[in-house]
């Protein structure tokens, strides 16, 4: 069981990288990914907050990628090939939820930080200082990286999916669990 969402946050990030990819090199996809892991990152600890949580989606699935890819129109190879089909497991450990919401996380600055600042003093950011900086105040470099990925109309439709949720979890008295 994987109650620490990393393989969650693994896939969901690799989907988002892979549907909006960076436009240059090789240090243009590393400050892509980075901004995708921060934003998932943020959004699965604001979807499963508690320890429990986590250790139910790690028993029961996420669900996997089969309707974001539907909506984005990305291409996977022939589900019946054997090979396709190991080469694309990681697929099955993606969320919608958490896709959708790091997604609005990306485009809107502002609610990036409410997101933030939820997280505050739950066990997903107690021990080390957790930073967001790419995620929070991207610098020209990673604007350029992700320009794909921060694009407002290239997300709307994975954004729009589960946007109304995630404003119900930053609501104001909507505590998330230490």
């Amino acid at each position: 069981m994987h109650a620490d969402l990393s393989p969650l946050i693994a896939a969901t990030a690799q989907w988002l990288t892979r549907a909006y990819p960076a436009g240059g090199g090789a240090i243009d996809s590393a400050l892509c990914e980075a901004q995708a892991r921060q934003a998932v990152t943020v959004a699965a600890w604001l979807r499963y907050p508690t320890p429990m949580d986590a250790g139910l989606v790690g028993v029961a699935g996420p669900g996997g990628s089969a309707r974001l890819d539907w909506i984005t129109g990305y291409e996977t190879a022939d589900e019946t090939d054997s090979v396709a089909e190991t080469e694309h497991a990681w697929r099955s450990w993606v969320d919608e939820v958490v896709a959708s919401w790091a997604a609005c996380l990306l485009t809107d600055p502002a609610l990036a930080g409410a997101a933030v600042t939820a997280l505050a003093g739950t066990h997903h950011t107690s021990g080390s200082p957790v930073a967001f900086r790419r995620l929070l105040d991207p610098d020209v470099q990673d604007r350029r990286a992700a320009a794909l990925l921060r694009h407002p109309d290239l997300l709307a439709p994975v954004a729009g999916l589960h946007h109304a949720g995630l404003l119900d979890a930053l609501r104001p008295g909507q505590a998330l669990p230490a």
